[in-house]
């Protein structure tokens, strides 16, 4: 199986490609020490062979141009890290040839931000996406067609594949080494390299970023409002009465600015406060709810694993020290 980590234009993530590379050719290492044929050849693949990518510090030679490679198996786009729009401009030229390889059934796979190289392409356009939860605005901005999904891990579109934030694309990398080299492959490898392979969400890593991206300024204030008193009894009927506007047309035109309700908004920055305070304190968790202002503990309870994936008391002792 041949296997051809893309070098891109820009601020590579160098411990993608690390990472990548030798959890694939580990998997070979095995292979050949159980007597076995190794399962795949890895190639660092650059629009021209020539040239020379990294991040300012590291600097990798490509293995081949795609002008050179008429056929792989499967592509695995890295992150880039740096202006989203810039990055897309940068490479697209690999655009055409990933395409072509796609429609002769090669598979490509994105870690973290590398997904806004794969959307440009357009195979994304109807199918479910994972990127990190810090670009999730701009993503929905840029690529309206594709259907985020900010909490997952890892997202398989029928051989079209993306992974969650940062090191969640090892967990990426895990799913394909399965897929390709089996279960017990894929579980040596979680022990090896320390990874959850039963981790599936990014929900409990997610920092609430407050969703101002936009140029409705009667909803930015909205937002503020809310931000100012979330831990009053806020109900939409007040914030409307507040800003002089009918519920239905600020319902619309909050929905439309922030991919949330007003109430949804109320519950994200309600939540993001009481994660912080059983971050940082051993407070009772019936103490936190009041204070972000729920008084029905089975409501915030609910609403705290739908947001995280976890339960208050579970994600209280995720993050309490140990030491």
């Amino acid at each position: 199986m041949h296997i051809s980590i893309l070098l891109p234009e820009g601020n590579i993530s160098v411990s993608n490609l690390e990472a990548t590379y030798k959890m694939f050719t580990m998997a070979n290492d095995v292979l050949i020490n159980s007597g076995k044929k190794p399962k795949f050849k890895v190639q660092m693949v650059a629009v021209n062979s020539s040239n020379k990518s990294g991040n300012g510090i590291f600097h990798i030679k490509p293995d081949v141009s795609i002008q050179e490679l008429d056929q792989t198996d499967l592509i695995i786009i890295p992150a880039v890290h740096g202006s989203y729009k810039k990055i897309v401009e940068a490479n697209k030229e690999f655009i055409p040839w990933m395409i072509d390889q796609n429609n002769k059934g090669t598979e490509i796979a994105s870690l973290c931000i590398g997904a806004f190289i794969l959307a440009s392409s357009g195979l994304l356009d109807g199918k479910d996406c994972a990127t990190h939860w810090m670009a999730a605005d701009e993503f929905k901005s840029m690529f309206p067609l594709v259907q985020l999904r900010d909490d997952k891990i890892i997202t398989d579109e029928n051989g079209i594949y993306t992974s969650g934030g940062a090191y969640s694309s090892l967990n990426l990398n895990l799913y394909l080494i399965e897929k390709f080299a089996g279960r017990e492959m894929a579980i040596r490898h979680s022990k090896i390299f320390e990874i959850d392979i039963n981790r599936n969400s990014q929900s409990p890593f997610i920092i609430f970023n407050t969703q101002k991206l936009h140029d409705d300024e009667l909803v930015r204030e909205a937002q503020l409002y809310i931000e100012k008193n979330y831990y009053e009894e806020i109900t939409v009927r007040e914030i409307c009465s507040q800003f002089n506007i009918g519920r239905r047309t600020f319902e619309r035109r909050f929905l439309k600015a922030c991919n949330n309700t007003a109430i949804e908004y109320l519950q994200r920055v309600r939540i993001e406060a009481a994660k912080k305070l059983l971050e940082s304190s051993r407070p009772m968790v019936s103490e936190v709810m009041l204070h972000v202002g729920y008084s029905d503990a089975t409501a915030f309870r609910k609403v705290f694993n739908r947001i995280t994936g976890m339960t208050p008391s579970a994600y209280q002792k995720r993050y309490e020290r140990i030491y």
